[in-house]
């Protein structure tokens, strides 16, 4: 529908303009490593018993997670840590107590990501917060919004958007591997990567990517 003015593609147009996301070739990159992360083994009932303690030290656990976005064959693919040959995730973790959702995540990017140098500390872009998971309980289930019936949610896990500049240097812990993998696989695939990294394609929806290519 046209409005008085004649224009009304140009008003359409105006509300479909979207945030670009700049995404840079991954062979711009630079992947190295370094000591492996001390790693925590315990099984279900251990993890469980670990976080009721931490619950009742210091309440809900808040989790932040970084959304990294790398080109390659004219493909947007998203950075995930694999651990042990089995199971992705994200780089980020938990929180400290009083610590800011950004500096945790800049703090967890780095451990995870760079070398653990305070003096050659990368100066992570993180944007916008694309979306927030919750725990109701102590179980393993996660749900992208807060349960009519939950009253105290025991952990909030937010995933952020972290902008990459043109070139980087990753440095990962030896017992964990860095890989790219594209969001054509990833979406929907709950079974192999989780729901909150399957859902990752959705929440990037409202973003236009630029394909940077040198």
């Amino acid at each position: 529908m046209e409005n008085e003015n004649g224009n009304g593609n140009d008003s359409y147009e105006a509300d479909m303009v979207r945030d670009v996301v700049d995404i840079y070739p991954l062979n711009q990159y630079y992947f190295g490593a370094k000591d492996a992360a001390p790693g925590r083994e315990e099984n279900l009932s251990e993890r469980v018993q670990r976080m009721k303690a931490n619950y009742a030290a210091h309440g809900m656990r808040t989790c932040v997670e970084g959304v990294l976005l790398v080109e390659l064959f004219r493909h947007p693919h998203v950075l995930l840590l694999q651990v042990r040959n089995s199971f992705f995730k994200l780089p980020g973790g938990r929180l400290r107590p009083g610590e800011s959702e950004i500096d945790g995540l800049k703090r967890k990017l780095t451990s995870k990501l760079s070398v653990d140098d305070q003096t050659n500390e990368v100066d992570w872009q993180i944007g916008e917060c694309l979306g927030m998971w919750w725990r109701s309980d102590f179980e393993t289930l996660q749900y992208p919004y807060l349960r009519s019936n939950t009253e105290r949610p025991k952990e909030c896990t937010k995933l952020f958007l972290v902008r990459l500049p043109r070139s980087q240097q990753f440095v990962v812990p030896r017992n964990l591997k860095l890989l790219a993998i594209p969001l054509c696989q990833i979406h929907g695939n709950h079974k192999t990567y989780g729901p909150i990294i399957a859902g990752i394609p959705q929440l990037l929806s409202k973003f236009s990517f630029n394909m940077i290519r040198d």
